[in-house]
């Protein structure tokens, strides 16, 4: 019968658009081989990194390098950054990035963190064991991470401290430079309070060592006997029971 060829034509169109279909279908991304997208990954370590440098003095910039175009890594459900052990986000670090679902992989990123502050200098020279003051103290602004740890940023932390090593004028001034005044002084007589649960015992004695406030200190009493107590601004030594 003649109504039998549209059939057969009918089956080989549907069959050609099958295979049409397929072939589309195969060229589409599928969860087991889609990529993680690079955009995604840096926005999570910018985050990251931004908490980790809160609270950090002056202006703070953050930089990443592009991960390498070839690494392919596969499509991430939860990207976990973090920091390698023994390293802060402060200069030049590599930071982490791990993926735990619904693939494992672990990949690094090159960064950089800034941070333009104010800081200390010597406004003229400076002999070893001076005591400094606010003549003493400069500032310059620039960027700490370039500068050796340690460098002080505000005037209190150095006013009315003694230097350990003399310092040229304009050097950086670092917390290892200078010492705080001794509040305590070898062979000074100092006032010595005992406290305890509802009663304070005074008397005095020759302290034995020096000691800067919050440093210890043992002292010789007037009948002998040596204890060691904290010292405290004032020539104090207090004993805790």
């Amino acid at each position: 019968m003649t109504t039998s060829l549209p059939r057969r034509r009918d089956t080989r169109a549907l069959r050609g658009l099958s295979a049409v279909l397929c072939a589309a279908l195969a060229l589409l991304p599928t969860p087991a081989n889609a990529q993680q997208g690079e955009g995604a990954i840096e926005v999570r370590v910018r985050e990251f990194l931004q908490r980790e440098v809160a609270g950090l003095p002056g202006e703070v910039s953050i930089e990443l390098s592009p991960l390498d175009p070839n690494s392919q890594l596969p499509a991430c459900a939860a990207l976990e950054p973090f920091l390698p052990a023994g390293t802060r986000a402060w200069g030049r670090f590599s930071v982490g990035v791990r993926c735990d679902s619904p693939v494992t992989w672990t990949a690094y990123l090159q960064a950089r963190v800034a941070v333009v502050a104010d800081y200390l200098v010597a406004a003229r020279p400076l002999r070893a064991g001076q005591v400094l003051g606010p003549a003493d103290l400069g500032q310059r602004r620039g960027d700490l991470t370039a500068l050796s740890d340690n460098v002080l940023t505000d005037p209190t932390q150095a006013t009315g401290h003694h230097t350990r090593i003399a310092v040229a004028a304009g050097s950086p001034l670092r917390g290892d430079m200078l010492r705080v005044p001794h509040a305590v002084r070898q062979g000074q007589t100092v006032n010595v309070l005992g406290v305890g649960a509802g009663f304070r015992v005074a008397s005095e004695g020759r302290a034995m060592n020096n000691a800067a406030p919050g440093e210890k200190v043992r002292v010789r009493l007037a009948d002998g006997q040596v204890v060691t107590g904290t010292a405290q601004a004032g020539g104090t030594v207090e004993l805790a029971f």
